[in-house]
């Protein structure tokens, strides 16, 4: 029995050790990187985000107080068995992930759903990728990107379901194996929130869950290098509203690329392959 546990435990190191090569050669975790200085260098998308920003702010403030004042203490008491002199600081992280994860089901559930698709639609507006953003809305003459934004025809991205926020927290447990379960856990998290972040671009295409599944699988490790960037950038809540539309932003420039045929096998632009590859 402790030998088939030590072989699928290998086996499954080495598929995760494949994956993260293969995200790695991608270069898909610039995008949210190019997301960042996209939004700061075009003030036309800045709107939704400042609409929001008041209430935001106050929940992930909330959310993060209330996280650290009733389980903080708890958590590092468990971590110290597992952590050792780590416990503080792993603890940290823990409870700054639970608080992101719960920030970002409210806020993106009641707060910023539509802000985060007028700046996706936006975004592929300013691509010239009209076309596909008119199958999902409106679209106004004019040349301000976001001003041409109309009535939705389309709601926008996939709602919150119970069995994400179970998933999060069956993955928790990781976190008390000292820095691998972390690591570990924060691959599972992007794995997930890679192919998130394009479901108003699976939306916008109509495409079917079959097809849907399809693209994903045949970009997985892309998918999973943009989850784990955007997953890592949103880390922190106060600063993760932030973060949630710089990486809407870079989600809808890469569905531009795509859109426009400008991506490589790996399902990323050329230019972001070439500087994945002087990165490594």
């Amino acid at each position: 029995m402790a030998d088939k546990v030590k072989e699928v435990a290998i086996e499954e190191a080495d598929r995760i050790k494949v994956l993260a090569t293969a995200a790695a050669r991608s270069g898909a975790y610039l995008y949210p990187i190019r997301g960042i200085v996209y939004f700061v260098s075009h003030r036309s998308l800045w709107q939704p985000l400042i609409s929001k920003l008041g209430p935001t702010i106050t929940l992930g403030l909330g959310v993060t107080s209330f996280m650290f004042i009733f389980t903080y203490l708890p958590q590092t008491a468990v971590m110290a068995f597992t952590s050792g002199p780590l416990a503080a600081i792993s603890a940290a992280l823990l409870v700054l992930s639970e608080s992101s994860t719960i920030f970002t089901i409210l806020s993106k559930t009641f707060l910023i759903e539509g802000a985060l698709t007028d700046t996706f639609d936006g975004v592929l507006v300013s691509k010239n990728t009209t076309d596909l953003v008119s199958s999902g809305r409106q679209i106004k003459a004019g040349s301000n990107p976001m001003a041409k934004l109309g009535k939705l025809v389309k709601q926008p991205f996939m709602k919150f379901t119970p069995t994400a926020l179970i998933r999060y927290f069956m993955y928790l447990p990781l976190n008390f194996i000292p820095v691998v379960g972390t690591v570990i856990f924060v691959i599972l998290q992007g794995k997930r929130a890679g192919p998130a972040a394009h479901s108003r671009y699976f939306q916008l295409k109509e495409w079917n869950n079959a097809q849907r599944q399809k693209h994903i699988e045949e970009n997985k490790a892309a998918y999973t290098s943009f989850g784990i960037a955007a997953v890592l950038l949103e880390l922190v809540p106060i600063a993760s509203i932030l973060f949630a539309f710089t990486n809407t932003v870079g989600a809808a420039l890469w569905a531009a690329d795509m859109e426009n045929g400008n991506v490589t096998a790996e399902g990323t632009a050329p230019n972001l392959r070439e500087q994945a590859r002087k990165a490594e």
